[in-house]
C-alpha cells in the first residue's frame, strides 16, 4: 500500500502530504469501494484501518433502493465490513429534510425499500390521496402507471422531491436509466423542477456532518465522480479525494472549473 496522495496538478508517484487534521472520512460507495458486486482492492483494508484508527467515517451513497441492512448485507458479502450505523443514503437524507420541512407529513413515493423505509421510519404517511409531497427515488421497476400518477399528483399540486440527480446509474449489462432521468420525464410533463436531496447538494453533505459530528474542515471526502463526490466536498468545504477507480479518468478532470485536492489510483493508496 501507497502511503503517498497525488496532487492533481503533480506528476504520478509524487505524494503530497494531507491538508486537514482528518478528523472524519466521507467515502463514496460505488466506484470507490465496489464496482458492481465486486469489491475494489484495498477497500476492505481501508474500512479496517478507520475503525482500528477510531476515525469517524460515513459511506454514502446516492441510490436510494437499499436500506442500511441491505447495503450492510451486501458489503459484508464481498469482504467490506461496514457498521451499519457507517451508510449514509440519500433515502435517509431525503427523510431527514422532509422530517425538518413538515414532521409526520404524506408523500406519494415512486421508489423501493430503501425510501418507503426511510419515510415510515420519520413517521410519514405514504398516500395516493392528496399528499403533501410526491418523492421519487431509484428503482428498477419504473412503470407507465407509476409514473402518470406520480405526473397527475405533481400537476395537482404535490412538491416534487428526488432523492438524487444521476441520470444513469450501472447495472451487470451496462447503464440504465437513474432518478434524474425520471425526473426529468416528470418535469416535462408538470413544468415543475424536483428539489434533489443527493449530491451534489450541500444538504446530503451537511446532513452526514451532523451525523458524524464532524466539522466539514477537518473531513475528507472520497469519491470517484467529478460532479457530484468532489463538487460536493468542495463547496462544503472539505478536503477532496478523487479516486479513479469509478467512471472518471485522469484525462477527464481538466474538463472541470474545479479541482480535487488529491488523485489516486484507488483507495489502496489512501494512507489515513
Amino acid at each position: 500500500m501507497s502511503g503517498g496522495l497525488e496532487d492533481p496538478g503533480s506528476s504520478a508517484g509524487r505524494g503530497t502530504p494531507w491538508r486537514s487534521a482528518r478528523e472524519a472520512f466521507l467515502i463514496d460507495m460505488d466506484g470507490v469501494l465496489v464496482h458492481e458486486a465486486r469489491p475494489i482492492p484495498g477497500a476492505g483494508e481501508l474500512i479496517a484501518r478507520l475503525e482500528e484508527a477510531g476515525r469517524k467515517f460515513l459511506v454514502l451513497t446516492n441510490n436510494s433502493i437499499y436500506t442500511r441492512r441491505d447495503l450492510y448485507a451486501r458489503l459484508r458479502r464481498v469482504g467490506i465490513d461496514v457498521p451499519m450505523e457507517s451508510l449514509w443514503t440519500s433515502a435517509l437524507a431525503t427523510a431527514q429534510f422532509l422530517h425538518s420541512q413538515r414532521p409526520e407529513g404524506t408523500a406519494h413515493v415512486v421508489g423501493e425499500a430503501g425510501l418507503t423505509t426511510a419515510l415510515h421510519d420519520i413517521g410519514y404517511v405514504l398516500t395516493d390521496s392528496d399528499p403533501e409531497y410526491v418523492v421519487l427515488g431509484e428503482t428498477r421497476t419504473y412503470s407507465f402507471e407509476a409514473i402518470t400518477q406520480a405526473i397527475r399528483l405533481v400537476r395537482a399540486g404535490a412538491r416534487f422531491i428526488a432523492t438524487n440527480p444521476d441520470a444513469i446509474g450501472p447495472s451487470p449489462e451496462g447503464v440504465l436509466p437513474a432518478t434524474g432521468s425520471v425526473a426529468a420525464l416528470i418535469s416535462r410533463a408538470t413544468d415543475v423542477q424536483p428539489y434533489f436531496i443527493g449530491k451534489p447538494n450541500p444538504l446530503m453533505m451537511r446532513y452526514a456532518l451532523n451525523t458524524l459530528g464532524a466539522h466539514s474542515e477537518s473531513t475528507v471526502m472520497i469519491g470517484d465522480r467529478m460532479d457530484t463526490d468532489i463538487v460536493a466536498g468542495l463547496e462544503a468545504g472539505m478536503e477532496t479525494v478523487l479516486v479513479l477507480s469509478g467512471v472518471t479518468s485522469r484525462a477527464e478532470i481538466e474538463a472541470f472549473p474545479y479541482r480535487p485536492t488529491h488523485v489516486v489510483d484507488s483507495v489502496a493508496e489512501i494512507s489515513i
